[in-house]
């Protein structure tokens, strides 16, 4: 597909580097692209940052037809922008589309628009440490229609924009509270969507626990309310005797890309990593008995995580003495360091896309 390219008659006035925040400032195009039954996928296009036109009727209103996925962009320290295993949020993004009965987007294209996105705002993407443009890829079901059904029209878009630190109080360990009255997710749900329906429930809990002074919530599975699933909007590791242990896949969980490399690494380095069900007694109890030497959260917006404190039942439970573990560190310094091309990427995570 040809992608057509009309640019901004007007650019934005871009932030302060040291005051960008996360998600709160978006470049000045984007990229589109329309889906009907009859046509497949059409026009794909690069045009200014605007705002969307929906039918009231819209499916995505009112059945919850939507999927997206987030990555970031990299300043490398020789010069020239990287994406971190960009083919992976692609593939999880067609998956998420196929759980929510939607069309797929065709790899190649989803991976030019971006480039092309991406080269065109590349003046958006801070160079201070920490900092990044985060991609926010978006299907959703456009066709004005009511009845719980799949709808036969969609829009395909991508949003960028600069962003420092997911946490305010950047990498430093987070208070995290354990919450078994809520769940995210349930067997044979969508959990394993990146889906706004997996989201939205989640931030009434959020919000509660934010008043109480911790960064994010710890949730346990929907059915037992006694297995550890995600932490937030990331995956949760935790070492004890020297096992670095995080919950399996099993429909309920998103599959991280940061978590893949997570075992990855830890593998090469020497680590026992064991994808298994663990309970929270099982946690609680290895921390009060210090065999929980580490705990961290792996995802996209924050990379690694370090959690210095779980909160349940009335108790605090303090990991490593609320201090960053060695582990959590490395993985942290590494990953950083192949996204900007500091160290070398024995993986060929890193793509190079100028």
């Amino acid at each position: 597909m040809n992608i057509t390219i009309k640019k901004a008659d007007k650019l934005k006035t871009k932030p302060n580097p040291n005051e960008l925040g996360f998600g709160k400032y978006l470049s000045d195009h984007m990229f589109m692209m329309d889906y009907s039954v009859d046509k497949g996928w059409y026009d794909p296009r690069i045009v200014p940052y605007q705002s969307l036109y929906l039918d009231p009727a819209a499916l995505v209103l009112h059945y919850n037809q939507e999927v997206f996925e987030g990555l970031k962009a990299y300043k490398l320290e020789k010069g020239g922008v990287g994406l971190f295993r960009p083919g992976k949020n692609i593939e999880r993004f067609n998956r998420s589309a196929e759980r929510m009965a939607m069309p797929p987007v065709d790899p190649n294209v989803f991976m030019e628009g971006l480039r092309q996105l991406i080269m065109i705002d590349q003046d958006w993407i801070p160079n201070l440490p920490g900092t990044s443009m985060y991609i926010r890829p978006t299907m959703i079901a456009t066709e004005a229609a009511l009845g719980v059904r799949a709808s036969k029209e969609y829009l395909f878009y991508i949003i960028v924009g600069p962003v420092g630190p997911y946490y305010p109080e950047g990498f430093a360990p987070t208070r995290i509270f354990v919450s078994d009255q809520y769940a995210r997710a349930a067997e044979g749900g969508s959990g394993q969507a990146k889906t706004s329906g997996n989201y939205g429930p989640t931030i009434f809990v959020s919000q509660e626990v934010i008043k109480k002074g911790y960064s994010q919530v710890l949730w346990l599975d929907a059915k037992e309310k006694k297995y550890i699933e995600e932490v937030g909007t990331s995956n949760i590791f935790l070492l004890i005797d020297n096992e670095l242990i995080t919950p399996p896949l099993g429909g309920t969980i998103l599959n991280g890309i940061t978590r893949d490399s997570v075992k990855q690494l830890a593998k090469k380095w020497g680590y026992k990593v064991s994808e298994r069900k663990i309970s929270i007694d099982e946690v609680t109890e290895a921390c009060k008995s210090n065999r929980l030497t580490e705990a961290f959260a792996s995802g996209t917006a924050a990379v690694i995580s370090p959690v210095g404190e779980f909160y349940y039942q009335s108790n605090n439970y303090i990991v490593n003495g609320g201090q960053t573990g060695q582990l959590s560190q490395r993985l942290f310094d590494t990953m950083m360091g192949i996204q900007y091309g500091q160290i070398e990427d024995e993986n060929n995570w890193s793509l190079r896309i100028d």
